[in-house]
This record gives C-alpha cells, sequence and structure tokens, in this order.
C-alpha cells in the first residue's frame, strides 16, 4: 500500500527545489528559452500551474474537469493553449503556481484511496495521481534547470518516476502505435545513493534494462535521448521500449536529438 502522505511530503519537496530556482531570478531570467521549443522557463511554470489546476478540478469537480476538456478550441492544442492562458508576469505567476500546487496536495489528500480520478484518456487513484505529478514537477524543473545552466542532485523522489516509467511501458508502445509486447522486461536501476538496486519485473526475465536510475527517469520523461544515456538492454523488447518510452499520458512528446553522434 502507498502511503499518500509520503508522496505528497515528495510532491512538495520537488515542487520546493524548483520553486527554489525561480523564486529571486530577475525579469529576464524567466524569459529564458528552455530545451522545449518556443518555451521560456515562464512556460514551464505556467505549464504547472495550468496541470495542476486542471488535477485539482479532476479530484473536485469531475464534471469540471471534463468541461475544461469538452471546451478546448483545439484538443490538439489543449497542452499548449493551457499554458499560455497560465502565463502571467513572473510575480503573479509564481503565486498563481503555489497557490495551486498547494489546493491540488489538499484535494489529494482528501481524497479516498480507492477513487479514481478522471484523466486524459485513462483514470487513476489519487496516489497515481501525485506520482504523476512528481513526475512532470521533476521533468519539468529539468528543463528549466536546463535553461540556467544548473546542475540538480538526483534524490530518492526519483524512485517514484522509475517505478511509473517502467509500468507505462505498454503505453509507451500504444502510443506510438506500436504492439505492446506480451514479454516483461527486468529493470534495475542503480539508486542516487549509491548503495541500492531499484529492481521492477520479474526476476527471471530474458529482456532487460539496467543503467543509472537518473538516466532511467531522463528517458522515460523523454530529457534525454538514449544515446546520451548510460542505460543497456538486453533483448528485443528492452531494445524497442528505450526507444519509445513515455511516462506520461497523451501521444508521443517530441523527442530530444542526441547531443552526440549515433553509430548506425
Amino acid at each position: 500500500m502507498v502511503d499518500p502522505t509520503a508522496l505528497l511530503a515528495d510532491l512538495a519537496a520537488e515542487s520546493e527545489q524548483l520553486d527554489a530556482l525561480v523564486a529571486e531570478l530577475p525579469a529576464d531570467g524567466w524569459e529564458r528559452p528552455t530545451p522545449a521549443p518556443g518555451w521560456t522557463v515562464s512556460h514551464q511554470i505556467a505549464h504547472l500551474a495550468w496541470t495542476d489546476h486542471v488535477a485539482h478540478l479532476a479530484a473536485t469537480d469531475e464534471s469540471a474537469f471534463f468541461a475544461s476538456v469538452t471546451a478546448a478550441p483545439d484538443p490538439s492544442r489543449l497542452v499548449e493553449d493551457g499554458t499560455e492562458s497560465f502565463l502571467a508576469p513572473p510575480p503573479a505567476l509564481l503565486a498563481r503556481w503555489r497557490d495551486g500546487r498547494a489546493a491540488l496536495a489538499a484535494a489529494l489528500a482528501a481524497s479516498p484511496a480507492g477513487e479514481k480520478l478522471p484523466w486524459y484518456g485513462t483514470r487513476m487513484s489519487p496516489a497515481s495521481m501525485a506520482t504523476a505529478r512528481i513526475m512532470e514537477t521533476w521533468a519539468h524543473g529539468e528543463d528549466v534547470a536546463d535553461a540556467l545552466g544548473v546542475t540538480r542532485a538526483p534524490t530518492a523522489r526519483l524512485r517514484h518516476i522509475a517505478h511509473l516509467g517502467f509500468r507505462t511501458l505498454g503505453h509507451g508502445f500504444a502510443a506510438h502505435g506500436r504492439a505492446v509486447p506480451a514479454d516483461p522486461v527486468r529493470v534495475e536501476l542503480s539508486a542516487p545513493s549509491g548503495t541500492e538496486v531499484w529492481a521492477f519485473g520479474p526476476a527471471d526475465a530474458a529482456d532487460r534494462v539496467t543503467g543509472p536510475a537518473l538516466d532511467f527517469c531522463l528517458l522515460v520523461t523523454q530529457r534525454r535521448h538514449r544515446a546520451d544515456l548510460a542505460l543497456v538492454a538486453a533483448g528485443p523488447v528492452a531494445d524497442e521500449w528505450l526507444d519509445v518510452a513515455q511516462a506520461f499520458a497523451g501521444p508521443p512528446g517530441g523527442k530530444r536529438e542526441p547531443a552526440r553522434e549515433v553509430s548506425p
């Protein structure tokens, strides 16, 4: 059983780490471009604020959540339009994000454990919603850190993202229009502590993925190309998975280009 209190504490810690990166930025710092084409630091924070808002609707008012989807003038631009609608001058944007994430945390804490909250193309438990918010906050925090030239030390909170990345194996294949494999995959990741291995999947699985937990999280959030990561795939399913992995809902994202030349 997942401890929702611990999950929400990790979500708060992940948010506070990113908050500390942007809280003292001058106005021009908020306009720095990030690795996401066309998105500045402001766009990254506005996106988190908007996503927290719709997640709060999902947790508190299902009808309002679905209305926000059906009212979208262009469903293919739902994310982009939602993000742009939350853009504001930095002080107002920061306050909006802080208020929204606090409201979402309170709503998730009050949600019954067995409840299934609506989301885009699926339903998820409050614990899964909190895990997804940790994943998104960390991933967009990486974009902000890259824009600011900051290297963040990986934490044990990556375990949530790694587990989500493992559980969404089938989604990655389906999102890319490929058949979901029946063969299981074993994932063994070296934790940031350097003393643990995080393992998911059957120990006797023929297909395996091994490497640093940080690299696996960067891959499944599509923040780095597999060619730039120290991940090793053994077996055809594991190898194909590293090309299509995504821990987030929706269609395939715009994958990053490799920073170094890929051998043919």
